[in-house]
């Protein structure tokens, strides 16, 4: 049997179940064996396909959301490709290790609250949820995908806020954004939508003007209302993502802390594995 035919019947009869087994008639040429099992490969290929997802009930700004594309990563933040927002929150497709850029903004006030927002129920993950102050996804676009000092991250933030929460672009500039660390996590939010993302965690001081289409409500809490909350999230009397109840659990009252001194907190060469 010739070397390229033999190469691919062992890569296909070495992945994972099913293996592909062909009945070859004695005397077939390696031509025509090489067809046999092309078409078994297609017929594989095939048999796996994404079920069908329904989004006509959902919000209509959400559904012209879900046309973006956000940047495809590895596991160590590298850029290997792009697909829609849709696609990157199919719990179908994060299963099989889908992963994507993020973002989380935490905004204090003078008095050093922490403002949180309740998502919108029109969202597709973790509708009515509560969180931190912006939650996104940078763009597979030019300026969002620098990543020189996570600039596109702090542009696509930037951006965000302005959608979110009205804050003017002018007044959220991307240097008064401190990149603190990266954390990359994975949680459904129902049985067909979810989020695996590496997340960078920006840190700022604004006033802010929240939109309703994205935000069901929106306070300030102290770190002793925000402990409150997380206790009354694990009695189940309110809902939190999984995101910022991570966080929240590990970084955030030290971060909290200590305002006025992040530079000793920003670790830009590791990812917190949550």
């Amino acid at each position: 049997m010739a070397r390229p035919l033999w190469a691919l019947l062992r890569m296909v009869s070495c992945q994972s179940k099913p293996v592909l087994t062909v009945n070859v008639p004695s005397g077939t040429t390696a031509a025509i064996c090489l067809c046999l099992v092309c078409s078994k490969v297609r017929h594989l290929h095939s048999a796996v396909r994404m079920p069908e997802i329904t989004i006509d009930h959902l919000d209509e700004k959400q559904v012209q959301l879900l046309s973006e594309m956000c940047i495809l990563i590895d596991e160590n933040d590298h850029k290997i490709g792009a697909d829609t927002k849709k696609n990157c929150h199919l719990n179908y497709n994060i299963d099989r290790g889908l992963l994507h850029r993020a973002f989380s903004v935490f905004i204090f006030n003078s008095d050093e609250k922490l403002l949180l927002q309740q998502r919108s129920d029109a969202k597709i993950t973790f509708p009515g949820c509560f969180t931190n102050t912006c939650c996104s996804h940078p763009l597979h676009t030019h300026t969002e995908l620098e990543e020189k000092d996570a600039i596109g991250v702090r542009r696509a933030a930037q951006r965000r806020l302005k959608a979110e929460l009205g804050i003017p672009m002018d007044q959220v500039t991307p240097d008064e954004m401190t990149y603190l660390t990266r954390i990359h996590y994975k949680a459904q939010s129902d049985g067909v939508w979810g989020e695996h993302e590496i997340d960078y965690i920006l840190f700022m001081q604004k006033v802010l003007s929240p939109d309703p289409n994205e935000i069901k409500s929106h306070c300030y809490v102290s770190k002793e209302e925000l402990k409150e909350m997380l206790e009354k999230a694990k009695r189940k009397e309110l809902e939190i993502t999984p995101w910022f109840s991570l966080i929240a659990e590990t970084f955030l009252f030290k971060w909290w802390d200590n305002l006025q001194n992040l530079k000793q907190f920003m670790d830009h060469d590791h990812i917190h594995r949550m």
